[in-house]
């Protein structure tokens, strides 16, 4: 793959059945003409793409030795212009807090805060369209399980995303 100077994502892979859940809730309620990227659960906004290699290592060493974090959705969360499920996935940020003092000299400031895991199926709509859904989605919720099976790298491309890589947890 040919390596390009864009900002790198980094998110957590979710597995295929939650993946298939999350996204589907994003294809219906995510206006369309924004909906430029799949459901992802983002655990860095922008990693310089000069460091790649150094990200790629670290990556390597951790999901090849660690096991699937547990995770489950404990609620959601209302946005303001949109809707997100909350992920409750303490092994999951322990590791993203291992890997953002590892990369502590190349993070921007919404990267050096401490983040709130989460998977957005509709934003960039009106407070009001936002509050409707939030209600409807809230009223049918019960907390569950949460399939995490590894970590992506991706190049941010003005909006849509290329993937580099995905790492596989070792369970």
């Amino acid at each position: 793959m040919e390596r390009l100077n864009k900002p790198i994502i980094m998110t957590a892979q979710m597995g295929k059945a939650d993946f298939a859940w999350a996204n589907g809730l994003r294809q219906r309620y995510f206006p369309p003409e924004r909906n430029v990227v799949d459901a992802h659960i983002t655990l860095f906004h922008h990693l310089p793409p000069q460091a790649l290699d150094e990200v790629k290592a670290a990556i390597a060493g951790l999901a090849g030795t660690l096991p699937k974090p547990e995770a489950h959705l404990s609620g959601l969360i209302h946005l303001g212009n949109g809707v997100a499920y909350r992920l409750h996935a303490p092994e999951l940020l322990a590791l993203r807090m291992e890997l953002a003092d590892r990369f502590a000299g190349l993070l921007i400031a919404q990267d050096q805060q401490t983040p709130r895991l989460h998977i957005t199926v509709q934003n960039k709509v009106s407070a009001r369209e936002a509050g409707h859904l939030f209600d409807i989605l809230s009223a049918g919720f019960e907390p569950r399980p949460f399939d995490i099976h590894g970590i992506g790298l991706h190049y941010y491309l003005d909006g849509p995303w290329q993937t580099i890589r995905t790492w596989p947890f070792r369970g």
